[in-house]
């Protein structure tokens, strides 16, 4: 068995911050988040306690097993085939696994599970988030020049016209679309109630300055649709606010919301967040979601950041085989960066360093080493870097194809990683490269083949 690999301590403790102000966030909510550590210091998994999502033939045998009252009356139903079992005070029961009298922890109700069940019938309610505890972005918000373009530029050969994206991620900013062009007519998602997310980060005064500052990860969701619509000019793309909380969500919130999206006749999910887990194994509502995706709407695909961590331990939902799984190239659109997740499991890889794009105006404190404290001032964008940040272009890219050709997304996405895999790069894998308005340089093609140019 191949040897943990060392962390450079500074990661490990930026990590641990990370980590905190995430936990702090959902206890605010009244939330308990558990976290367990990998042996080099990365998370192996981070989830809510109180309750266990666990799949419907297995419930009443779980129930009994950990003295739970047994029936559907105090479940939480979070897709067809999986429920949320809240975990109370185990009572007496000639079945039960657990200490008696006791509230069982998440990780003693599912040890209890998996001793008497095996494997793959109940697993925690995990967090996925778009913070950088491994996870996305890689690095925090650069500052670039008043009036500086977006790179990759926006691709006038592509389209998109007539495909929906949907993208779950941190809401887009109030004025977003009359700050940049490119964002015209993105739209907001729906609250449960029917009405358009009305949001924008809280900007409460800095504890150090009593200035107001931008929030992390706030513009992040901002960033992603203006990177998915450089790519395709005309796509209609509408984003969420589902990571609220810290830039993160729970499994069981975030399942029922790509649910509902399904209803909007969506083409291509973006979802640029990921979460590790404690046995590396997949997450168990998502697996839901993605059958029903299979079973019920037909061609609809859905891309996936595969993570910052530089590990090739697989990351969810990036992992899963349905899934078009998105790693990051370096600068030079040759190398993978060094940051991005990769193995076997990672599909393609697409720029993911130093890209350009929307993003809040104001000041912002930097809060990881070794910029901690930094004031930086945005206009309105800004220079970032993350898986998070590649997945959008490849989102793009099949919504380009998407318009150019007919195809469905399942159609677009297959041909486009033929592509990209007939291109791989040794060392890396397979890449997609957008072009620009620009197709005639070099280093923006690979081989004889362009985003923009490739043949039906």
């Amino acid at each position: 068995m191949p040897r943990p690999r060392s962390r450079n301590p500074k990661l490990v403790r930026k990590v641990r911050e990370q980590v905190d102000r995430i936990t702090k966030a959902f206890a605010e909510q009244e939330i308990t988040i558990t976290t367990e550590y990998a042996a080099d210091g990365g998370v192996s998994g981070m989830y809510a306690e109180g309750g266990l999502l666990v799949r419907d033939e297995y419930l009443e045998r779980v129930q009994r097993i950990l003295g739970q009252p047994v029936g559907l009356g105090h479940v939480k139903r979070v897709i067809a085939g999986v429920v949320l079992l809240p975990l109370v005070e185990a009572v007496e029961n000639p079945d039960v696994k657990v200490p008696l009298g006791e509230q069982p922890t998440v990780k003693v109700a599912l040890g209890a599970a998996v001793e008497q069940f095996g494997k793959g019938i109940a697993a925690p309610n995990y967090a996925l988030t778009v913070a950088p505890v491994g996870p996305c972005p890689a690095t925090e918000p650069q500052e670039v020049y008043d009036g500086t373009e977006p790179y990759p530029g926006i691709c006038t050969e592509n389209s998109g016209e007539g495909v929906l994206v949907y993208i779950a991620d941190t809401g887009l900013l109030k004025d977003a679309e009359a700050q940049h062009p490119w964002l015209d007519d993105v739209q907001r998602a729906l609250e449960p109630d029917g009405s358009i997310e009305d949001w924008d980060p809280d900007r409460r005064p800095d504890p150090v300055d009593n200035v107001p500052k931008i929030p992390p990860y706030s513009g992040h969701g901002t960033f992603v649709a203006g990177v998915v619509r450089c790519m395709a000019p005309e796509a209609e793309v509408i984003v969420s606010n589902a990571f609220k909380i810290a830039g993160t969500a729970l499994e069981d919130d975030l399942v029922r919301e790509l649910t509902q999206a399904l209803t909007l006749g969506v083409d291509i999910f973006n979802l640029s967040i990921t979460t590790t887990t404690t046995d590396d194994g997949p997450m168990l509502a998502f697996p839901a979601w993605l059958r029903l995706l299979r079973s019920t709407y037909k061609g609809v695909v859905c891309v996936a950041a595969a993570g910052n961590d530089g590990s090739r331990h697989p990351c969810w939902p990036a992992a899963f085989p349905e899934v078009i799984s998105v790693g990051a190239l370096a600068a030079d659109w040759r190398d993978r960066a060094d940051f991005s997740n990769h193995g076997g499991w990672v599909d393609v890889y697409a720029p993911g360093r130093d890209l350009i794009n929307a993003y809040a105006t104001g000041p912002y404190r930097c809060e990881d080493d070794p910029y901690k404290d930094q004031i930086r001032n945005f206009y309105g964008m800004c220079k970032w870097s993350g898986t998070s940040f590649s997945t959008p272009i490849v989102t793009g890219l099949i919504a380009a194809r998407m318009s150019r050709t007919g195809e469905n997304g399942q159609e677009a996405g297959a041909a486009l990683l033929a592509e990209a895999r007939s291109q791989a790069i040794p060392g890396v894998g397979a890449i997609l490269l957008p072009c620009g308005d620009d197709c005639d340089r070099p280093e923006r093609r690979v081989g004889r083949w362009c985003c923009c140019h490739a043949e039906k």
